[in-house]
């Protein structure tokens, strides 16, 4: 499960492919400890990540953070592949119109999102960004033609009302905020980008390393950034460079953190930890930007979360309550 801004495509890899990336075993419950301080560290980072993206986003063109944002993150992913064995024999590829989609989609959702930080408190922008695995679950139905239970589109209603309890209050009536429905409107795309890219993960993961997928997806993302250097760069200065470099490195990090997280922790362990990026994002507008939350938010928390759990662990849950013998069709 992954959602929340730094979850989105701030993301080089989910879950799911960080296990298959380690060949992963199973772990005693003693190391339970070490996996879950890695995932809030990771959950940390990525907090962090963001709020470095939030402090340059007026002063310095998004096409120019995702540069720095991508290719300062390739240096620990890269030493981090290389550790693991995986560089440079893993970066081959059967599929390499498969990394073309996922790139070009997965690279416009990073567009999006860090625009949206430049409307956006970072709370809003992280709850919005959790519905990408809600849509990732329509949008699975539609091109994959998975079955969705009636647990899930119960989940799907509920984040969808949470996203209105949201966003409804802020860009209608006579009070309407142009510029929360602009930053709005790029993190809804953001998520749509993102549950398209999640998507075309999990076919690619199917025949491909997860290390190749991180690695093109970051070099793409960077490429991109630098490709709009015509259109208006600016020389940052010392205070801007370090929160340019310092948000890469954040996000390399943060990625490393959670994918040895799951070396020592069972996934369904560690799931509900991601949503202490909500309680950093909040702390980060109070201490920051003295932005205080108001009831809607708290509510829409709430909507949105309970969505992504039901989502998450529906089958779960109902494999659990399932007579024995009997078979899911």
């Amino acid at each position: 499960m992954t959602g929340g801004l730094g979850g989105g495509e701030g993301r080089l890899w989910t879950s799911n492919q960080a296990i298959t990336f380690l060949k992963l075993k199973p772990v005693p419950m003693s190391s339970d400890f070490t996996g879950i301080a890695l995932r809030i560290g990771a959950t940390l980072f990525f907090t962090i990540m963001v709020l470095f993206i939030k402090f340059v986003t007026d002063d310095i063109p998004t096409g120019q953070i995702v540069f720095y944002r991508s290719a300062f993150a390739l240096i620990p992913l890269v030493l981090f592949l290389y550790w693991t064995k995986d560089f440079p024999s893993g970066l081959k590829t059967k599929r390499p119109l498969g990394h073309v989609a996922r790139c070009l989609m997965g690279c416009m959702a990073m567009f999006a999102s860090f625009a949206s930080l430049k409307y956006l408190p970072i709370a809003h922008a992280t709850v919005i960004g959790y519905i990408a695995p809600i849509l990732a679950v329509i949008l699975a139905r539609l091109i994959l033609k998975e079955e969705v239970t009636g647990a899930r589109w119960l989940g799907i209603f509920f984040g969808f009302a949470g996203m209105l309890v949201l966003i409804l209050p802020k860009i209608s009536g006579v009070a309407a905020d142009r510029d929360y429905f602009i930053g709005a409107s790029l993190g809804v795309l953001m998520a749509v980008l993102t549950s398209g890219a999640k998507i075309q993960i999990r076919s690619l993961a199917k025949t491909e390393n997860a290390g190749a997928i991180a690695f093109y997806f970051a070099l793409t993302c960077a490429v991109a950034g630098l490709a709009t250097l015509p259109f208006g760069w600016v020389t940052p200065n010392a205070e801007q460079l370090f929160w340019l470099i310092g948000c890469g490195f954040a996000g390399g990090f943060a990625h490393i953190m959670m994918t040895l997280s799951y070396q020592y922790s069972e996934v369904s362990k560690l799931a509900t930890f991601e949503y202490l990026s909500l309680v950093f994002a909040v702390l980060s507008d109070l201490i920051f930007f003295a932005i205080i939350p108001d009831a809607n938010f708290y509510l829409s928390s709430a909507l949105i979360i309970m969505a992504t759990l039901i989502v998450a662990f529906s089958d779960r849950v109902g494999r659990l309550f399932r007579p024995r013998g009997s078979s899911s069709t």
